[in-house]
């Protein structure tokens, strides 16, 4: 698929900050099944270029605003050719060790109750099968719900909850197949629309399997990642991976307007 990105951050303020400091991790790291054609990211028009890469792999860039300002806009368009690899990454790049991805953080720790579910749901038998039916156990678990949790709401929260975005879905099976001995991460990026679906930001884990190595599955749509997905950084959680995390000095009353538009067109002939 040939994907076209557009996605804007807009922060409001209603008192003006005097000084912002963000780090963005905006930029796709190298990834199976996806090629870069193009990619931008601005900062109130100014483009920015990644000025390192994190520990996990992701590019990142950090910009200061020293000035008052009430109104910061984030920018990225991005051309994405991608493929389908039933959600396989072998990501050359990772020199973490596997056994780093076990270990839970605040926002992916395990309940008893979660313990139990996972048990029960991923069952016996093969590594993939047991990853799926997980998968399944953790979205028929947790009902999709916008706007009851948010970017601090844990797993334990979410899976007592019962409800949450696939930033949750995400977490919680995060935080599931590490109690069933699996290293797991991560992953921010984009979801081309299907249907009446909407473009949008997304959240997935990654699963290290035997003899495949990383795989992706979304428990909020209950499948492995395809050409539809643009995968862009990972961690342990969120915080890892998210996509704009910063401290500012002053700025009350911050709002916050996110657009994203994916448009698809035809797969060019090489």
């Amino acid at each position: 698929m040939q994907l076209h990105i557009r996605h804007e951050t807009t922060y409001r303020y209603e008192q003006a900050a005097s000084l912002i400091v963000q780090a963005l991790r905006m930029w796709p790291a190298p990834a199976d099944g996806q090629r870069i054609r193009d990619w931008q990211v601005s900062v109130d028009g100014r483009k920015l270029q990644p000025t390192c890469t994190d520990g996990f792999g992701n590019p990142v860039a950090t910009h200061t605003i020293d000035r008052s300002v009430e109104t910061v806009r984030i920018a990225v368009r991005g051309h994405v050719e991608t493929r389908d690899l039933h959600g396989v990454q072998s990501d050359a790049q990772d020199t973490l060790p596997a056994a780093f991805y076990l270990a839970p953080t605040a926002l992916t720790g395990t309940s008893p109750a979660m313990v139990a579910m996972a048990a029960q749901a991923a069952g016996t038998g093969g590594q993939i099968e047991r990853l799926h039916r997980l998968c399944a156990g953790v979205r028929d678990h947790v009902d999709y719900l916008p706007d009851v949790t948010d970017a601090e709401t844990t797993a334990i929260e979410a899976f007592a909850a019962a409800r949450g975005v696939c930033q949750d879905h995400a977490h919680v099976m995060i935080a599931c197949a590490r109690a069933l001995g699996f290293p797991a991460r991560y992953v921010s990026g984009y979801l081309c629309p299907r249907g009446e679906s909407a473009a949008a930001s997304h959240a997935w884990a990654e699963i290290l399997v035997d003899d495949l190595g990383w795989v992706g599955f979304d428990a909020a749509n209950r499948q492995c990642p395809d050409e539809s997905y643009v995968r862009i950084a990972c961690g342990r959680d969120y915080r890892d991976a998210a996509p704009v995390r910063g401290v500012r000095r002053g700025g009350i009353a911050e709002t916050l307007e996110v657009e994203v538009s994916i448009a698809e067109t035809a797969q060019q002939a090489q």
